[in-house]
């Protein structure tokens, strides 16, 4: 009987432990470099006569992003152009970002146009 009972509390102790001590939770990854990784991944397919079309929709405009920038993990800075072909910017959370992306086909003699991806440079 006293294995049974060295056993029972053993258990025990196990199940309020793991109860007590919930493993860590995996860190957050940043939004804002994984959007970017995902942007990069995506021009990087591109053929010859392909380019990336970035479109973001904010506060009503649609914007045709030609550059992203993240002056912080959690921030990300789109510039380009409006539906009037006028400079537009917008910042936003990085977290709350949503991109339209699509491959189109550019005629020749037009060059393809890609979107910079720029991160401030480590000090």
């Amino acid at each position: 009987m006293a294995l049974a009972d060295l056993t029972k509390q053993l258990a025990q102790q196990a199940i309020s432990s793991a109860i007590k001590d919930p493993p860590a939770a995996a860190p957050a990854e940043s939004a804002g470099p994984v959007i970017l990784g995902q942007l990069a991944l995506m021009q990087r397919a591109l053929k010859e006569d392909e380019e990336l079309m970035v479109l973001c929709h904010a506060g009503g405009e649609r914007i045709r992003v030609l550059e992203v920038f993240l002056p912080s993990p959690e921030v990300a800075v789109l510039s380009g152009t409006d539906a009037n072909r006028a400079p537009a910017r917008a910042i936003v959370a990085a977290s709350s970002l949503e991109l339209l992306c699509r491959v189109v086909k550019v005629p020749p003699p037009a060059k393809p146009a890609h979107v910079s991806l720029v991160v401030p440079k480590a000090k």
